[in-house]
């Protein structure tokens, strides 16, 4: 499996322009032959490209450092330096990008295809044919090249996923995705089975389709670091639509609606807008008969607190249907609503 890397720093450097040259041309009754200095090439420039065919940072785990080549010199006979060939450095669709040492967001490369020069070339010099006058008609000078542009940048993917699903360890949040769509996460009866995020597509129909993100199991304390979710509680922020799944669990003071509530909290705590989001409220594991036996009075509970709460089996694929046109729907309103996610242009 390839690894899952959501962070990198990365020192970038732009290529150093070439010098401008100092030559003659060898013409007779020309002092000197006249300047033939041509200009040196420009510096390569570092640049991002956004790829939607890639889900990982991993290529900025061992190498950190990155640096177009310079431009050519300037020759004589007026010949110019070539430019320097840009560096072109792919990141997932969904990376940000930071200044490292200000901590200013540089870029959001959101599309494919997307493009951010992030270390540009220096400027190539200028070759003494520049400078002739009518008093010096052989300048025997040049411009030096400019340096490129150097800095460290930091990179941060986030997912981008129409909905997210968020539920504690184990409740069964990689069997849904399995389910719903061709993705095929890891599963497991052990907490913390889902270590990296997970992307699937869900497709309705020919012109109905949208992306759903599993995120590793919240618990208690998530975004103070408590688990493995805090590290990717920002892959939930560019979601429009959060799918709650909940379980009915063994553990003492434990019950669907607590988990509800902490669930909510981490969120709104991580980040408040977070809280905004509109919500599909699922109870898994219909398939257990204390579950089934239960679901009607957990449903009268979560009702009287003004949220309908949905019955699903991952395991055997009961109340699919209804689940998927719930997301479809809270997803429509959504985007009638205009809920972006943060960061996100409508």
């Amino acid at each position: 499996m390839t690894a899952f890397i959501d962070q990198a720093r990365v020192s970038v450097r732009g290529g150093d322009g070439g010098n401008g040259a100092v030559a003659f041309r060898r013409e007779k009754f020309v002092p000197k032959g006249g300047p033939a200095g041509g200009d040196g090439g420009d510096g390569g420039s570092v640049i991002l490209l956004a790829d939607e065919g890639l889900s990982t940072l991993l290529d900025f785990r061992y190498r950190h450092d990155y640096q177009a080549p310079a431009g050519e010199r300037g020759g004589n006979k007026d010949k110019y330096g070539h430019k320097g060939q840009d560096a072109v450095l792919r990141v997932p669709a969904g990376t940000e990008v930071y200044d490292h040492d200000s901590g200013e967001l540089l870029a959001d490369m959101r599309t494919h295809g997307e493009r951010f020069v992030v270390a540009s070339g220096g400027k190539g010099g200028r070759g003494n044919i520049h400078f002739a006058t009518a008093t010096d008609q052989a300048p025997r000078r040049a411009e030096p090249g400019q340096p490129g542009e150097e800095r460290v940048i930091r990179l941060e993917l986030k997912l981008l996923a129409d909905v997210g699903l968020v539920g504690f360890p184990n409740v069964g949040k990689s069997s849904l995705i399995a389910r719903i769509s061709a993705a095929r996460p890891k599963v497991a009866d052990y907490p913390f089975t889902t270590l990296i995020p997970h992307l699937g597509m869900v497709r309705l129909s020919d012109d109905r389709s949208f992306v759903v993100a599993d995120v590793p199991g919240l618990i208690e304390g998530a975004h103070a670091g408590a688990g493995l979710g805090h590290r990717f509680l920002r892959h939930l922020e560019r979601t429009r639509v959060l799918v709650h799944l909940l379980e009915l669990s063994s553990i003492p003071g434990r019950t669907p609606l607590r988990d509800y509530q902490i669930l909510r909290r981490e969120l709104a705590l991580h980040d408040p807008a977070l809280a905004g989001r509109i919500e599909v409220v699922v109870l898994n594991k219909l398939d257990l008969p204390e579950t089934r036996k239960k679901f009607p009075a957990l449903q009268r509970q979560f009702a009287r607190r003004g949220l309908h709460l949905l019955g699903v089996s991952a395991a055997t694929g009961e109340g699919m249907a209804g689940l998927l046109a719930a997301m479809w729907t809270a997803l429509e309103r959504a985007r009638a609503a205009k809920i972006e996610p943060a960061g996100q242009a409508p």
